[in-house]
This record gives C-alpha cells, structure tokens and sequence, in this order.
C-alpha cells in the first residue's frame, strides 16, 4: 500500500499543505512544535479515524477554524483508493471511501493497514492496563473484523451490565442476558489477545536482540482472569461484590500484558533507552505480524525515534529500515544527520521534507532516485 498524496486543510497547526510521497522513504526534518508529528497523526487519523496522540476531536481543527478536512490519495493492490475525512466543530465527522460514505466508521478499520512508533508510546510500559489492551485490540482489528465486532459487542454488553449494578437492580435474569452476551465475545476476544501474544513474542524478541547486538531476552505475558475459569462463572460470582462497587470488576476489560526485560518488569528496571529500544522493538514486530498475515505491507511511521538511543543502536535501526522487508516509511526527526545516514543507506527513491510553522516544504534537490 502506497499514500500517493496527501492533501491537509486545518488540522491542528497545519492550516493547509499538498504533498506528494516517495512510494518509499519520506523523512521530514525540523524544531520541535513545527508539525512533523501532526503529519504524521493527520496519516493515522485516515487509517483508523482517529489520532494517535488521542487529542480530543474538538482539538483536531485549527484554532478559529470550524472545519478540518484531511484526504488521501492511495496505490492499493494495483487500485486507487480515495480517502475525505471531514471534521467540523460539535459535529459529526464525516469519513468516505472513493466519494461514498461509511455507514460505520468500524468498516472502515483495516483497510489502510498502518504502525506507528512516538514517544507517546511509553505509555504502553508506564501508563494502565487499559494503553496495553488498546494495543493488542488495534493490531488484531486489524486483520480480524469480526475481533472489532466482538470488541464493540461486549462493550455494549458491559455498559449495561454497570447501569444494572449502579441502579441496583436485584432481578438476575437481566443479569444472565448480558453475561451470556460477554461470555459470547468476551472468549474470542481472550482467545484472539493470547494467540496475538504467542505470535508477537519471538518477532520481537529478534527485533530487540537485533537493535541491542545483545542476548537479553524481552517477553510479553498476558494476564487474564479467565485463563482460570469461564467468563459467565466469574461474572456470577462477583455479582454481590458488583453491586457493591457499582462496576463490573471481572472480564476482559481488566486483562493485562506484562511486559519484561530478563525476566523483570521492564517498568521497573528499564533505562530511558532500554525502554525506547523496546518500544520500537515491539512495534517493528508488529509491523512484521501485520505484513505476513495481511494482503499488502502496511506504511510504517516513525516519529523522533533516535532521542535517547546510542550510535550503536541507531546504526542498527538504519539498517532495519533502509533494507528489504519495508514498504512505505513516513520518519522525523529535528536535524538531518540521521535522515542523510538513512537516505545514504537506501537503494530506493526518497523524498525529504522540511517543516515549519505548520508549513511542508519539500527540498527539491534531495528529491531524487539514487
């Protein structure tokens, strides 16, 4: 899959910006707060409807702007594909796919198969359970509609069930309804987290092993309720205590994913570029999981990965993304020096990009096939 252009009208800092892309390195340089990661969230907000950094929709439209309008031009399997979201302040957005609308926005989800690596995500290591679920949720929409269908079926399910507990509600047979409901999805989705897990681990394990030229071992643990006992037995059991808190306090909602370093909580024991390295790790995992399994390789975006790592290990991720293996890559970074390292590596087309205030300028004399 290859985003040909893009075409930027008020989002965030950018006011307005018409691009065209190498159809595979796009380096973008500039000082921080110029807008290279709004590009980039503007390219995942396509993808998945949403930004990356979960900035709030009313944020998304300039200040003293009332509409945002993002759309995409894609190469996809030899096909077109044209993608208009509009986003207008206390309104619907509004999103279509060569010129018709989405009935849902969740048809839409996997389409434009996409990974991005940010400083945000070390919220995965520090942040909730609830970053990590996320985590697993997106990857498996991916490939999975019928996962997504199960996420928004139990979440509907579990809602209704905390409005029967807050209210106090004493009849069980209404009770029974809905946990038999999430004890329908709620196993796919358990079932489909832990094969994810299985599958992701020795991905990643090489990916760290590879970017530190190191033995240690990185795992990943998922931590459920119910490799124990059935949803429905559980969620009969905690009833009681339910009604007590008010909230459903079993399910696949509270799951986790323990993340280690040999053998230890990575939290706890990780340095700022262990924890960098690990993050990337992991998601070069997931875009290798996503492209084995799906129809066509996704566009990988990495924003501000060298901050905090050693020469030795952004040599390594050089060399990771310069080779085979990769299609389209979308990376920024606030000087030149690693983009030219990178660019200098390449045997493909690229194009480079300075951004200010907002504003895309592409630097016609490095815009060139080597």
């Amino acid at each position: 899959m290859i985003l040909k252009r893009l075409s930027i009208l008020n989002y965030k800092n950018i006011r307005q910006a018409e691009v065209a892309f190498s159809p595979k390195m796009n380096c973008f340089f500039g000082n921080n707060g110029m807008g290279k990661t709004n590009l980039l969230d503007a390219i995942h907000y396509l993808s998945f409807c949403k930004s990356y950094l979960n900035t709030p929709e009313s944020l998304l439209v300039t200040t003293d702007e009332e509409l945002c309008v993002l759309q995409g031009a894609y190469l996809y399997e030899g096909r077109d594909e044209d993608i208009f979201c509009s986003i207008r302040r206390k309104s619907r957005k509004q999103f279509k796919r060569n010129k018709k609308e989405y009935d849902k926005l969740s048809d839409h989800i996997g389409l434009l198969p996409l990974v991005m690596v940010s400083p945000a995500d070390s919220e995965l290591i520090q942040g909730g359970s609830d970053e990590r679920r996320k985590f697993l949720d997106m990857i498996i929409s991916q490939q999975d509609k019928n996962y997504l269908h199960a996420l928004i079926q139990y979440n509907k399910a579990l809602m209704q069930r905390n409005v029967l507990l807050k209210n106090q509600v004493t009849d069980y047979s209404l009770f029974e309804v809905l946990e038999m409901q999430m004890e329908l999805y709620g196993s796919k989705i358990y079932k489909d987290r832990v094969r994810l897990v299985e599958e992701l681990t020795p991905l990643f394990n090489s990916y760290y092993q590879t970017i530190c030229s190191s033995s240690e071992c990185v795992g990943l643990t998922y931590i459920s309720q119910l490799s124990d006992c059935g949803l429905a037995e559980l969620l009969q059991q905690s009833r009681e205590r339910d009604r007590y808190l008010g909230y459903t306090s079993s399910g696949v909602h509270k799951d986790d994913l323990e993340m280690t370093l040999s053998g230890q909580l990575i939290r706890r024991v990780g340095s700022q570029g262990q924890n960098k390295t690990f993050l990337i790790a992991l998601k070069l995992a997931q875009f290798a999981l996503l492209a084995k399994k799906g129809n066509t390789l996704p566009v990988l975006l990495l924003d501000d990965i060298f901050d905090k790592l050693d020469a030795s290990r952004v040599e390594q991720i050089i060399k990771l993304v310069s080779g085979e293996g990769f299609g389209q890559i979308f990376i920024t970074d606030t000087n030149r020096k690693y983009l030219d390292e990178i660019l200098a590596a390449m045997d493909h087309a690229y194009c480079l990009f300075k951004v200010e205030q907002g504003e895309v300028c592409p630097l016609e004399e490095d815009n060139e096939t080597k």
